[in-house]
Formats: C-alpha cells, structure tokens, sequence
C-alpha cells in the first residue's frame, strides 16, 4: 500500500503583488524518482524552500514524513537530503573534511554508497573545495546526500551547468545508489533527456499550480500531434479544442492538442474540410514543451 511522503493541502506563496504558488495542492506517494517541471518562475524553488522549512506559506499547508514542514525538528531533517544547482560547500575545506563533518551529522552513514559514487568522481580527499570543479562539487553533494540514507532527496537543478561528461556520471551515480536505497527522489530539472531517462512520474506545475501528474508515458498519450494539408486560417485552427500549438512547417500545418481523443480531433479537422490527417509521434520533450509554452508569458506588442 503507497502513502503520500509529501503533500500539499491549498498552498499559496505571495511575494508582494506576485503569487508564487496558487492553491497549490499536490499528493507524492512514497517511493520511485518524481519529476517536478516547470518554466522560469513557476513556482518549483518555492515550493522546495517551503517544503524544507526555509519558508513560510501565505496560507496553506505542505507535509514531508508526515509532518507539518513548519515543524520540523532536526531528527527530521536528517532524514531529508538536499541538493541544489550551486552545490555549495566551505571553499576552505578539503573533501575529507566536509565528508567527515556530514558523516558525524548522520548516524545512518552508508560509507559503501558513498564510496560507490564518488568513485564515478575525479575527487582526491585532500583537495580542497576551491580547487573542485563544477562537476567534481556536484558528484562530492551527491555522493554525500545519498550516503545520509534519506528517506525523501530533493534534487534542484542538480546538473545545471556540469559539462556533458561530469552530466553523465551524476546520472549514472544517481540511478545506481537509487536501487540500493529505500529512498523517495524529487528531481527538477529543464533538461528533458534526464527527465525522460531517470523519471517515473511527472509533475508539471504552470503559474504556481499542478497542471499534470502522469507517468512519462501517459503524458504524451494525452498529447496528439497532427500534420496536414489546409487552405484555411491558422486562426481557425488555434480555436479548436484543446489546442497547444498549430505551425506551418515546409507547406504543412502542425497541430499539438491536449486530451482530445484522436476520433475527436479527426471530426474537427473534417468539419474545415481537411482530409487525411496524419497523427505523429511526439517526444516527452516536445509535449512538455508544448503545455508550458500554451501560456507561458509575451511581450505586450506595441499597438
């Protein structure tokens, strides 16, 4: 039987005139990696530092381990990892050091998963913070989040900025210790070729709230996308039901729409006289791409 190991109940979060979650209600059952996706500003960084306790609701409540995240107590908090997209450590400490100090913090210490990640890792215990590079930063926070044994491990933006090699080490050190650890793994992200590869679930959030939950595969089968042969106004085609997207590519036009059955849509484009259309596969990163450009924010045109 799955229990929630996190949930939200109506969460809002305004920042003067802006609202950074709006009645936010979200449900994550214990167990897997979630995937939590979003624009700029929707709302993702928010929700983790109110998740932690480094931030107070406007209204609202949010619950991690069954506890009210405004009252978490330090044995809580060790049961929770953190790693966010500026892996920041004390520059005037060696590797060791700092490995030390978080092995004295965790009395759930797994040394062997330590020592199998930050083997994927070019990091000497006596090199000193400062002279890490990006990556090795992010492999040594890694190594050291999942050596807590945490029960819930929150990853922000983890490999943002890491070169392509030091990417797929994280990734790889990431999947392995996953299916050694009892842990639940809340994973945000922009790039879409991690989502696809480490995800189970997904949690799309748009302007502070939840727009889709959904494994990677039921998403994009909620997601059609069709090609054909039109005389007619791209107007007429972007008032259609459910439409994300319509484009005219190489003479052709291209519809993306969301939740509409495949006879639906096929009855719609008949009735504008279109005949033949043909439905394409699309990728997780196209159909993501497509809900969050639907309303994402424009420039005011000029009048």
């Amino acid at each position: 039987m799955t229990t929630s190991i996190i949930s939200t109940h109506s969460l809002t979060k305004q920042f003067d005139s802006k609202t950074a979650l709006n009645d936010f209600t979200l449900s994550i059952n214990t167990g897997g990696i979630h995937a939590i996706i979003g624009a700029n500003g929707a709302g993702k960084s928010t929700l983790f530092r109110i998740l932690l306790g480094l931030e107070a609701p406007t209204y609202g409540e949010s619950f991690i381990l069954g506890m009210n995240s405004q009252a978490l107590t330090p044995e809580m908090r060790g049961r929770i990892g953190y790693v966010n997209e500026e892996h920041t450590l004390p520059t005037w400490m060696t590797a060791e050091e700092v490995t030390n100090m978080q092995r004295n913090l965790y009395p759930k210490w797994r040394q062997d998963i330590y020592d199998n990640v930050i083997g994927n890792f070019d990091v000497q215990p006596t090199q000193k913070i400062s002279m890490l590079s990006r990556g090795e930063r992010a492999g040594l926070n890694l190594s050291m989040a999942l050596a807590q044994a945490p029960e819930v491990l929150i990853l922000d933006e983890p490999t943002l900025g890491l070169d392509v090699v030091a990417k797929q080490a994280f990734l790889e050190a990431l999947m392995y210790s996953e299916s050694d650890l009892d842990t639940t793994i809340i994973y945000c992200s922009h790039q879409m070729e991690e989502i696809e590869r480490v995800a189970e679930n997904l949690i799309i959030i748009e302007n502070g709230q939840v727009k889709y939950t959904a494994s990677p595969d039921e998403f994009c089968e909620r997601i059609s996308y069709w090609i054909f042969d039109f005389n007619g106004q791209k107007q007429q085609l972007a008032q259609l039901p459910g439409t994300l997207s319509v484009r005219f590519i190489e003479d052709q036009f291209h519809l993306i729409t969301a939740d509409q059955p495949a006879e639906a849509v096929k009855g719609q484009l008949s009735q504008l006289g279109i005949e033949h259309p043909v439905q394409a596969p699309i990728s997780l990163d196209r159909a993501i791409s497509s809900v969050l450009a639907k309303n994402h924010r424009t420039p005011n045109k000029a009048a």
